[in-house]
């Protein structure tokens, strides 16, 4: 019998790059962000003399052979386990493809969940203690951005983003996720930003050099922030010291809670932003809208995700979100609502129940 899992979206609250390094990747500093907003992925699954894989979507962009993150993500963890069957994925796709939300990643960890459904895999710990530990190392395979769907809610990311530590969830928001109509590739986002980090170490005029340079003692820095915003035990200093006499933040930043209250006051942004708005003025005009400032709508934070072209804005409710919606669709851009989603919500709604 065929098992559905929910493919959840993911923001970035925020990434760092830094500078490229000798194995040909750049090293991040991260907070991602699942969103109640899904594709769903329908997996059924036979033991088998030989393994064999078919996959369909209702997406005619999707890859369907082994190009594919939900393919390889299978046919990986069989072959790990020692295991064949045969396989049938189907994607029903919902999100936007390649545009910054992780979708196909998703997939991937919905695929393997479904399976692991199927084939009874990881059904008794006991058995096979360290086969959570397995998995992310196989997701980390499949992609950069994968291990973090085997968490879910606020997570830290770290080396090339597959390095993920789970953070305290933050207070669950409207999101606003604009979906353009324009294509980033990520590896020529990558090339632009190590053509401007170069550009600034090359110049001997102050005003062109990055200020900061991206370098590793940065990305530490900003790990810190993270950390010690989304810790139990309080708010980072740099956001404390902006809290008035009784310890409290202003209303509006403390709906936001501690991690996206350091965003904003901390100025930590998306470094993906000084490249992609350069090729795609577009998509800084739609960040304008999204952070609405000096409206009743203005946004508590808003942001690239990923590379893009995705963009989002989180606010303090419904109605600031449907309006600023509606300026986008003014402008020719649809858009997505939905809301963070917090860990324990995350993983109680991944599997979906089986008909009987």
């Amino acid at each position: 019998m065929a098992v559905t899992a929910r493919s959840h979206a993911k923001i970035n609250l925020g990434l760092a790059i830094g500078p490229p390094r000798a194995d040909g990747f750049h090293s991040l500093v991260t907070v991602y962000q699942t969103l109640a907003a899904h594709d769903r992925v329908t997996v059924a699954a036979l033991p088998a003399a030989q393994t064999s894989i078919r996959l369909s979507s209702n997406d005619a962009r999707v890859p369907t052979d082994e190009r594919n993150t939900a393919w390889k993500m299978v046919a990986l963890a069989l072959d790990h386990l020692g295991l064949a069957a045969e396989v049938s994925i189907h994607i029903d796709k919902q999100l936007p493809v390649q545009g910054g939300l992780g979708a196909g990643s998703a997939n991937a960890v919905a695929a393997l969940l479904a399976l692991e459904a199927e084939l009874g895999i990881a059904a008794d710990p006991a058995q096979r203690p360290s086969w959570q530990a397995e998995r992310l190392q196989l997701a980390a395979r499949v992609g950069s951005d994968v291990p973090l769907f085997l968490v879910g809610g606020t997570i830290l990311g770290l080396d090339r983003g597959q390095s993920v530590f789970p953070l305290p969830d933050q207070p669950s928001l409207c999101c606003l996720v604009a979906t353009p109509a324009v294509g980033v590739s990520t590896p020529q986002a990558f090339r632009d930003w190590d053509a401007l980090c170069a550009a600034g170490q090359e110049s001997t005029a102050p005003s062109a050099r990055l200020t900061p340079l991206p370098d590793d003692d940065r990305l530490g820095q900003l790990s810190r922030i993270y950390a010690g915003a989304c810790s139990q035990a309080g708010f980072h200093p740099e956001v404390a010291a902006r809290m008035d006499s009784s310890g409290v933040l202003p209303q509006r930043q403390s709906l936001a809670g501690p991690l996206v209250s350091a965003l904003v006051r901390t100025g930590i942004g998306n470094d993906f932003e000084r490249v992609v708005f350069a090729q795609h003025p577009f998509l800084a005009q739609i960040k304008r809208i999204l952070v609405a400032q000096g409206t009743p709508e203005e946004s508590l934070y808003a942001s690239l995700s990923g590379s893009g072209s995705s963009l989002f804005g989180l606010y303090p409710g419904r109605k600031e979100a449907e309006a600023v919606a509606q300026r986008l669709r003014a402008v020719g851009v649809e858009s997505l609502l939905t809301h963070t989603l917090p860990r324990q919500s995350y993983w109680e709604q991944v599997l979906l129940p089986t008909a009987g």
